[in-house]
């Protein structure tokens, strides 16, 4: 059980205030839950780069069953592909976003090579203006990618809209999300459904959590929900 968790506040054109907070919210999440997590805060190129890959080489040994990476910060799509802005990331033009952020596809690349494996990727990077004055996106948000055989990708919003950064402790999604994943016996999409309804309230339908999934067995963040059926229950007809 490994995660990586990334959150990134200190850019200097438009800095912002959770996404540290939710990473160490995240981080205490899934290390109470078993997990083995690296965590990085306020990570440079090179630091998100170095991370992935690390991460990407642990992720393939064959003890490792269960992976999740998880982003709090600034993100943007260009061309359909989606990138994560370090907080040296300095853009100006489209060019600069393909060689100074760091390119989503570089980390689900190194999961999808690795086979037998459950991946959880949790995204809130959709924060609004990531570029300050400097750049405009020409599309807002992230785009949301299918998720490859045996994960699960949640967003923190739908396609091209923005996510809150909240105005408490922690963003408005992380806040939902440390809640209903700390709960015991409950499988993962049943969690995100909370999440979503939870998120939609909340911000009045300005914010609705998405998900894409090709997941192929329940997952539980704490193991104590994968309870195994006696004899009696799995013979027992479904009421």
């Amino acid at each position: 059980r490994l995660a990586l968790v990334i959150g990134n506040s200190a850019y200097r054109d438009s800095p912002l205030v959770n996404p540290v907070n939710d990473a160490k919210a995240v981080t205490g999440l899934f290390t109470e839950a078993g997990f083995t997590v690296d965590s990085r805060l306020n990570a440079t190129r090179v630091e998100m780069l170095d991370a992935i890959e690390r991460f990407g080489t642990a992720v393939k040994r064959s003890e490792t069953k269960l992976v999740v990476f998880s982003y709090a910060g600034h993100g943007a799509q260009l061309d359909w592909r989606n990138y994560l802005l370090p907080i040296d990331a300095i853009v100006e033009t489209q060019e600069d976003m393909k060689r100074r952020c760091v390119d989503l596809n570089q980390l689900l690349g190194q999961l999808s090579v690795a086979k037998d494996k459950t991946f959880i990727v949790i995204l809130d990077a959709c924060r609004n203006n990531p570029f300050g004055r400097s750049y405009r996106p020409e599309q807002k948000g992230v785009s949301h990618s299918d998720a490859p055989v045996g994960s699960l990708l949640a967003y923190a919003t739908s396609p091209g809209n923005v996510a809150s950064d909240g105005e408490g402790a922690n963003g408005l999604y992380t806040e939902n999300l440390v809640r209903e994943l700390s709960k015991r016996n409950t499988r993962i999409e049943d969690a995100l459904k909370r999440v979503r309804l939870n998120v939609r309230l909340a911000s009045r339908g300005a914010q609705i959590p998405w998900e894409t999934t090709s997941l192929e067995t329940d997952v539980f963040i704490f193991n104590e929900g994968q309870k195994k059926l006696t004899e009696a229950e799995e013979e027992k007809p479904p009421e």
